[in-house]
């Protein structure tokens, strides 16, 4: 369906316009704000378990949803790369990225993390030579760039740990690995099926980890602010937003749908500094708007089709 048929099914159907602001909304906002939730819940609950719990559960209620409306079971080869991008895209992303967050505001995270589009970019046109080079571009990768460095060195504002901060940035590569290869791997014709298979597997191997570097041993107690964090980001973060995502790329452009790498880090910062006291500086405002610019120029130039 092209942008035009649309606008006018949108045009002719009130119920589909307010869906449509609901589902942008959803994937604004949603996203947005889980990178203060796992802020909260990193900060009292042993990180790999806080990931683990949330992928597990978030993608075992998708998957059996979704194989109870009929959709049929992944192939053994299917499971496979399942398997590749899942642990790619959620257990070398979030793993490292929970833990990392005991040391980084959600604010910053939120401005490392918005260069997703970049480092898939870099590695579909130097590595995969699945784009052509294009000068717009690579302009912008090298604008994103310019704004993490400008946030990392020589930032006495807000004495950033550095080592975690460059962990975040590591996450961001392996989550486009993860986002290049699921559109050359073989996987089931189902998107929210795919996706809680990819969540499922990759939390329990979270999960695993959590227990193989003892942090069930005690069993973590979870305090109240805590468990809402993580109800929250099992509800809102994962089951909710993704299911918006996957609803409006029916219905406009991938790049349309991406905008929301945009907004993602203006509401996060609002988050941190209105409801967690975080800091915000001159320095890292204008680092978020040479970061955020770069994604406006690379998302109009190529679609993407990320998630967060």
């Amino acid at each position: 369906m092209n942008s035009l048929v649309v606008t006018r099914e949108v045009q002719q159907n009130p119920r589909l316009e307010v869906g449509v602001i609901l589902a942008f909304a959803a994937i604004y906002v949603l996203w947005g704000a889980t990178f203060l939730a796992i802020r909260v819940a990193v900060l009292q609950i042993p990180p790999f378990f806080t990931a683990g719990c949330r992928f597990f559960v978030a993608g075992s209620l998708l998957f059996l949803f979704m194989r109870v409306r009929g959709e049929a079971n992944p192939s053994r080869r299917e499971w496979g790369n399942l398997a590749i991008i899942g642990i790619c895209m959620f257990v070398l992303t979030y793993g490292p990225l929970f833990w990392a967050e005991q040391y980084v505001s959600s604010s910053i995270t939120s401005i490392i993390e918005a260069t997703l589009p970049i480092t898939t970019l870099v590695l579909e046109v130097f590595v995969f030579r699945t784009q052509p080079v294009r000068w717009r571009q690579i302009g912008g990768v090298a604008l994103g760039f310019s704004g993490v460095a400008l946030l990392l060195v020589g930032n006495r504002d807000q004495h950033l740990a550095v080592l975690p901060c460059v962990v975040i940035l590591a996450c961001g590569i392996s989550w486009s690995l993860g986002a290049v290869l699921s559109r050359r791997l073989r996987l089931p014709t189902s998107a929210p099926l795919s996706a809680g298979a990819q969540m499922m597997l990759g939390g329990a191997v979270l999960l695993g980890l959590s227990a193989a570097t003892g942090e069930l041993h005690p069993m973590p107690t979870i305090p109240l602010s805590a468990g809402l964090a993580m109800l929250y980001l099992i509800v809102g973060g994962s089951l909710v937003a993704y299911t918006a995502y996957t609803w409006l790329l029916k219905r406009f452009s991938a790049t349309r749908v991406a905008s929301h790498a945009y907004v993602n880090p203006i509401v996060a910062m609002a988050l941190g500094y209105f409801l967690a006291g975080e800091t915000i500086t001159p320095r890292s405002i204008a680092a978020s708007a040479l970061v955020v610019f770069s994604v406006c120029l690379i998302l109009t130039g190529v679609g993407s089709r990320q998630t967060r």
